[in-house]
């Protein structure tokens, strides 16, 4: 696949607080990708980089073939920030109408079904709805824009568990028949789990893992038995935690596990059990610091 957006050795810092480090990146097109990392890990400076908000201090930033040059406004690009920077006296239809301006694949038809599934009131001023609420605009925005380059930071803040499930069945069912490139960032592991295809960790500035949600299932395992039997296993493997408790051991293990080898751990007495992506996720930052 061609690339929609692509970075090479981006550095960002701030004072001496180096907040995006010698980063490589790349979207491929018609793909949901996550963009997954506690607060703090650079996610927010690396998506204002993208978007022509800031300027790398080095590297190259590329948007559909072409450099991102200071200054430069990604074309064909919707970024829903997370904290909006919409006018509070402005209503949430008059916001509507001036995202449409600057997108012109905008479905305007689109706009209006999401209002009634989202429950907004077009009259509403910014300043009257709620946190989640406003989220919920700045979601519109960047479904309805149809950008062939689609970022959404944190789009689920706010919300109760019926309104995040309603926004990413929505998002699922509008890219089926509208496919682009999109990149959620968050760090909801398991809420966008059914819904990324591929996902980037970040930590400290830096990418820590990039694979296919799909490959990360199938490669994680959490195994349980006595610690010889375990260490004697895992000699070679990738282990991404360890936890003793009296002659026994628990690990986490990102490796490939064919049917002999899962053969091999029943002998051993060994149990292999898949391991919750959250918990892949928490483990993969705590090695990434351990490092």
């Amino acid at each position: 696949m061609s690339a929609v957006l692509e970075c090479t050795n981006v550095s960002k810092s701030y004072g001496k607080t180096e907040a995006v480090r010698n980063l490589e990146f790349r979207l491929e097109e018609n793909t949901i990708y996550g963009l997954l990392g506690r607060n703090g890990a650079g996610k927010t400076t690396l998506l204002n980089m993208l978007t022509g908000g800031i300027f790398p201090d080095d590297g190259l930033i590329e948007v559909a073939g072409s450099k991102l040059n200071p200054g430069d406004s990604p074309k064909d690009t919707c970024y829903v920030r997370e904290k909006n920077l919409f006018f509070g006296g402005a209503k949430v239809g008059e916001i509507l109408e001036i995202a449409s301006a600057f997108h012109p694949g905008w479905d305007e038809a689109l706009a209006n079904d999401l209002i009634r599934t989202f429950r907004l009131n077009r009259n509403k001023k910014i300043r009257q709805l709620s946190r989640g609420m406003e989220s919920l605009v700045g979601n519109i925005v960047g479904l309805a824009s149809r950008a062939p380059l689609t970022i959404f930071d944190e789009p689920v803040l706010g919300l109760d568990v019926l309104m995040r499930e309603r926004f990413y069945r929505v998002l699922m069912e509008d890219y089926a028949e509208h496919p682009r490139t999109i990149l959620l960032s968050t760090h909801l592991i398991d809420e966008i789990a059914t819904v990324v295809e591929k996902v980037y960790i970040m930590d400290s500035g830096s990418i820590l893992l990039h694979e296919d949600v799909d490959q990360i299932r199938s490669d994680s395992h959490l195994l349980t038995g006595t610690r010889e039997a375990i260490e004697q296993f895992t000699a070679g493997k990738q282990v991404i935690y360890r936890e003793e408790f009296g002659k026994n051991m628990m690990v986490a293990v990102y490796d490939r596990f064919d049917v002999n080898v899962l053969a091999e751990a029943e002998r051993q007495g060994i149990s292999v059990d898949g391991l919750p992506l959250q918990k892949f996720f928490a483990y993969m930052i705590e090695r990434g610091e351990l490092a």
